[in-house]
């Protein structure tokens, strides 16, 4: 089965040229394309692609704010953001909105269609740079005193479902580890989710890196 995506970016030439570079691949259909942010959104919402992947800095609406309308709404297309902005700071803001992750316009094509895939399997996909940034700021803070939270609460259950989550296993994955059903699994899942306050995998990813639980590399 091929992964749908819709493509949203005012750029047009740019646009076409992402398109055809991912249409070329076997396993990624193009099924929509927006040229601004209140387009890109209705797309989501008319054709409920797996993938979204949108510029960040498009008119009428933003990428980011796309993404917040796209969690708002429950739609089940993931999204990864597109941009020119070379700064890893912006992963805090795109994993806050509730995306996947992002790539750089000025990355390799393989990594926009690794990202792709990743995303679409309902991974994280972050940047070497960009996971070695979140460890730092989770540093930072754990000197400040900020990183206090609920995860002393989870039971130890819930704190290795948060584990193999963060580190990529899907459900049955994680059920076949544990010995446990995917149905368990998930219960498991959202229970830990609503004690950290916790709204998409993205956050999970992110909130596992700032306590520790990941290595970069992983």
């Amino acid at each position: 089965m091929k992964t749908r995506v819709l493509l949203a970016d005012d750029h047009p030439v740019l646009r076409l040229g992402i398109r055809e570079l991912l249409a070329a691949e076997p396993d990624i259909e193009i099924v929509a394309e927006a040229g601004d942010g209140r387009e890109a959104l209705r797309m989501a919402r008319t054709h409920t692609p797996d993938v979204a992947v949108l510029d960040i800095a498009m008119p009428g609406l933003t990428g980011l704010e796309v993404t917040r309308q796209i969690k708002l709404l429950g739609l089940p297309c993931k999204v990864l953001i597109f941009t020119v902005h070379a700064h890893d700071q912006y992963l805090f803001h795109v994993l806050e909105a509730g995306a996947l992750g992002y790539v750089l316009k000025t990355g390799a094509y393989e990594e926009l269609v690794e990202a792709v895939r990743t995303v679409a399997q309902g991974h994280a996909y972050l940047r070497q740079e960009a996971t070695r940034l979140l460890v730092t700021d989770y540093l930072e803070r754990a000197k400040s005193g900020e990183t206090k939270d609920s995860f002393e609460a989870l039971s130890e259950r819930e704190r290795e479902v948060l584990m193999l989550t963060a580190q990529g296993f899907t459900g049955q994955e994680i059920g076949e580890r544990l010995s446990l059903s995917c149905n368990t699994v998930q219960t498991y899942r959202r229970r830990l989710m609503e004690k950290l306050n916790l709204q998409s995998r993205a956050e999970l990813v992110h909130y596992a890196l700032r306590k520790g639980l990941l290595r970069p590399e992983e």
